[in-house]
């Protein structure tokens, strides 16, 4: 294995941690926005109101986005193990 393939395996895993991630990000992004502009047109400036639909929102979208999550890291351990079959 030299330089190019590492910095291939690489390139890959920041894919696919990006694909795994940004979905959820997403969705707390967008519940974070909503609630903050429900903040500011009420002008209830309570910190601690953000937190808990964040945490159902994030929970809801891992147990609806865990399938594609597992098919996407699947894929890529199949690759990597591709990988050391085809060097061994």
């Amino acid at each position: 294995m030299n330089g190019a393939d590492v910095l291939e395996i690489a390139q890959a895993s920041i894919w696919v941690l990006i694909k795994v991630a940004s979905p959820v990000m997403f969705v707390a992004l967008a519940v974070g926005l909503s609630i903050a502009l429900v903040q500011a047109l009420t002008q209830v400036q309570e910190m601690t109101l953000t937190f808990v639909p964040k945490i159902i929102a994030i929970f809801v979208s891992l147990f609806m986005l865990l399938p594609f999550m597992g098919q996407t890291i699947s894929d890529f351990m199949l690759l990597i193990t591709e990988r050391i079959i085809g060097i061994g």
